[in-house]
């Protein structure tokens, strides 16, 4: 009695393709055939300059909508084209990044005889990085301190690993700790080393709250 459930739940757990079987058949018959291999190396760059500016999209314009039209002012043309504008920066720099990266990776592959090498990755991101992500802008500086906090992170946790440190005790309450101790520092005795909107923000918590002379602006309006 479960079977016609259970086989219209598998096909519809299989997406369909939006291309014509004719055409897939001839794409499997071109991955399977003597050049198949070589065809394959040429594809993945291809698909990873897809993944990139997917990502980038999905990834920036969400948060360039809601920041643009919580924080920016001008016209609704001027807010949709900086929209744009981010979304197809993070976009473009992520697929260029992707194709660099993994050319360079397939290049050095070739010069030892088909073998990657420990080194190989930085060495394909060390100079994708400068290319790519190496010219100041907002997005450029997003994603590379996002990526440092995750680099510091991660190479904490392999140190611990590899038995080079020690994990000490409540390590998140003391990351924290540190974390929280330098910035209100920095903040309090050298606020304009800090990022502008991270400053700008520390600004309306810590500097503004003290500014009131009325109801209204204790509790309704800031200033």
């Amino acid at each position: 009695t479960h079977a016609p459930y259970t086989t219209r739940a598998c096909a519809m757990s299989t997406p369909s393709s939006p291309f014509p079987p004719s055409a897939e058949r001839t794409f499997a018959r071109l991955l399977s055939s003597a050049d198949g291999d070589t065809l394959r190396r040429a594809l993945r760059l291809l698909k990873g300059v897809r993944n990139g500016a997917v990502y980038g999209v999905k990834i920036r314009a969400p948060h360039a909508f809601v920041m643009t039209f919580l924080f920016r002012d001008g016209t609704l043309g001027d807010k949709l084209r900086l929209i744009a504008r981010l979304t197809y920066q993070h976009a473009r720099n992520l697929a260029t990044f992707v194709f660099l990266y993994k050319s360079l990776l397939e290049a050095l592959r070739a010069a030892h005889g088909g073998k990657e090498r420990s080194v190989d990755a930085a060495v394909a991101g060390a100079v994708g990085g400068w290319y790519v992500f190496g010219e100041y802008s907002s997005v450029n500086n997003q994603i590379n301190l996002y990526l440092l906090s995750r680099v510091l992170t991660g190479l904490a946790q392999l140190g611990v690993q590899r038995g080079v440190i020690a994990k000490p005790p409540r390590a998140f309450s003391v990351f924290a700790a540190v974390t929280w101790a330098l910035v209100m520092w920095l903040f309090r005795h050298h606020a304009d080393v800090l990022h502008p909107s991270l400053a700008s923000s520390m600004q309306y918590l810590y500097n503004d709250s003290e500014q009131f002379d009325s109801l209204r602006t204790l509790l309704w309006h800031n200033k």
